[in-house]
């Protein structure tokens, strides 16, 4: 005989309108059911998921939450800006923005191509600045930014990670400076910086999935439950005093 246990989460965010760029896997849809289980109204973009963004949000909804997905390229701003305007538009408000599209090709630099260099500050770095920077305007006291950055941005254990961890590094700075411009107007921001996390993109049982293991001291990957506890903590009141940081949550891989 088994027996299941349900996971009761509270309802911190209630009346929240939140936003999450690429919410539709991964870390992203994590922080997506999270938000939304503790009462936020979520809208998220996805870049090609569509099928995935589309059960993700009967998901949401068979759980009692709500959550709405828009197909948005996060490397052209303009498509940014409109997710951003419609939410306001339609929702009046907005509250809690986490951007966490991002992504790229793991090589040498020497053999990266230049599309795969472009597109990686395209969305890692510009596609951040941009979701903020629309964002900014319509946040008020007690907005919450919150960025998905990597351990990478200073954590470099292989030869294929120099240019993510510069981008991600880019974001990190980014956060730093911002908090200056912004912890006067009551909005913080923080960047999240997760180690290895039990992802499709990067599986736990998968062909390196050994390896990152005997380097994490607690001797296992990450859950995406567990990066969007944080973003919650982060996005609540409890949060409020922690503006700039960026956050380690890697089993001590970076240690």
């Amino acid at each position: 005989m088994t027996s299941t246990t349900t996971v009761q989460f509270h309802r911190h965010h209630v009346g929240k309108v939140a936003v999450v760029t690429g919410g539709a896997r991964g870390i992203g849809s994590g922080i997506v059911r999270r938000l939304a289980a503790e009462g936020a109204r979520v809208m998220f973009t996805y870049a090609s998921a569509k099928d995935e963004a589309d059960r993700l949000v009967e998901q949401v909804r068979e759980a009692g939450g709500h959550a709405e997905g828009v197909q948005v390229d996060s490397a052209d701003r303009a498509e940014i800006l409109a997710f951003i305007t419609d939410v306001v538009a339609r929702e009046s408000r907005l509250d809690v923005v986490v951007s966490n599209a991002g992504g790229g090709t793991l090589k040498p630099v020497e053999h990266l191509s230049d599309d795969e260099i472009d597109r990686m500050i395209a969305v890692n770095i510009r596609g951040t600045l941009d979701t903020i920077r629309f964002a900014i305007p319509h946040l008020k006291e007690g907005g919450r930014i919150i960025t998905i950055g990597s351990v990478s941005s200073t954590h470099f254990p292989d030869e294929v990670t120099s240019l993510y961890g510069m981008t991600k590094g880019a974001v990190a700075s980014l956060v730093r400076g911002m908090s200056r411009e912004l912890g006067p107007q009551g909005i913080t921001i923080n960047n999240v910086q997760p180690g290895p996390v039990d992802t499709p993109a990067n599986p736990a049982s998968g062909p390196v999935g050994d390896l990152l293991r005997s380097a994490i001291p607690v001797g296992r990957f990450g859950t995406t439950s567990e990066i969007a506890a944080l973003v919650s903590h982060l996005a609540g009141e409890e949060g409020a005093y922690i503006n700039g940081a960026s956050l380690d949550i890697d089993g001590g891989y970076s240690a």
